[in-house]
């Protein structure tokens, strides 16, 4: 209840409270404490903290000031701006405030105190030392009055983690040397065999054909009262059959300019028969509603392979090597013609 007063009656006035605490209080020559300079202010005051150079009291020196710690809580604002002192002076040192700017006043802090010592000696050293002062002793013993020389430089642990970069740099290397593999390995194979990557196997016109009217065989959609789709995928296998093999640009054609463009590369007769009756059930079934007999639907696949078996590439003649493995090999089956 207290504390919420305080804070109320601060906001009210409009005026910022200031509170210095030192931590430890007591320390020995050299070792350093913590000045905390806490302020509690209305939110959208400008707080401008001392700045100290080099010492806060004569005695006391300033190794480091630390960035403010702010946090905001209904209005309020609360500051801890820190300061890492030392001393090297044995004395009771009495700061009697410090002091912030709001903006419009200066705010002075209450006052604290630091106890700075000196390490303690054992019994036996403060004896030698009164021995020393009498003159009873000629020599000094540093090692009985705990004086000792520096100390050489330790050897820090092993830890397998600062040798981390030679990993890197061997693993960098390792990889260097096989892009430089790589590199050579290509440009050996572009030499002998004329390209760096095997090109992919693009099979010949007539054995994409003949796959997709197995296909389409097997699916036997006629069967299934669906002769305009059975024919419309017929014709455009032997569509994109004739625009691959003959350079016709069949997709956009009619029935009748096929026709005319097949008669004018193919003087077997048997081929163009096979190729109308199949283009001349397709348009009446597509055009006509015509439901063609089970009998029309086979015959048009049979002579669909006769047209691409008779167009068909020939096939390529074979190395000297081939032939020399001729007899150990199996002949090449060709497509099967069944109905």
């Amino acid at each position: 209840m207290a504390c919420g007063i305080l804070l109320s009656l601060s906001v009210s006035a409009q005026r910022a409270s200031v509170q210095a605490t030192v931590q430890p209080t007591e320390i020995l020559i050299g070792e350093q404490a913590l000045v905390n300079l806490k302020v509690i202010t209305p939110k959208d005051k400008t707080i401008l903290f001392p700045v100290f150079e080099k010492e806060i009291v004569p005695g006391i020196e300033v190794i480091t000031m630390l960035p403010p710690d702010t946090t905001v809580e209904n209005n309020v604002m609360t500051l801890n701006f820190k300061y890492v002192v030392t001393s090297f002076d044995s004395t009771l040192y009495h700061i009697p405030h410090m002091s912030v700017f709001d903006g419009t006043d200066t705010i002075y802090s209450n006052s604290f105190g630091l106890k700075v010592t000196s390490p303690q000696l054992s019994d036996s050293t403060l004896a030698y030392l009164e021995k020393i002062n009498k003159g009873e002793t000629d020599s000094i013993d540093f090692e009985q009055l705990q004086l000792h020389d520096i100390k050489p430089v330790q050897k820090a642990p092993f830890v397998w983690t600062d040798y981390l970069w030679i990993l890197w740099i061997v693993l960098g290397v390792m990889l260097l040397i096989a892009l430089v593999g790589l590199i050579i390995w290509l440009v050996l194979k572009k030499k002998r065999k004329g390209y760096f990557f095997t090109p992919p196997v693009v099979l010949p016109a007539h054995v994409r054909a003949i796959r997709e009217l197995d296909k389409l065989k097997e699916e036997k959609i006629w069967q299934q009262g669906r002769e305009k789709e059975f024919y419309s995928k017929l014709t455009d296998i032997l569509r994109n059959y004739l625009e691959e093999r003959e350079g016709i640009n069949a997709m956009e054609m009619t029935s009748g300019e096929i026709l005319n463009e097949v008669r004018k590369l193919l003087e077997v007769d048997s081929v163009y028969n096979n190729l109308k009756q199949i283009l001349s059930t397709a348009d009446l079934v597509k055009f006509a509603k015509y439901k063609p007999y089970p009998d029309e639907n086979d015959l048009s696949m049979v002579n669909a392979y006769f047209f691409v078996n008779q167009t068909r590439e020939s096939d390529p003649v074979p190395e000297k090597e081939e032939l020399k493995k001729v007899n150990n090999e199996e002949p090449e089956q060709g497509p099967s013609k069944s109905k």
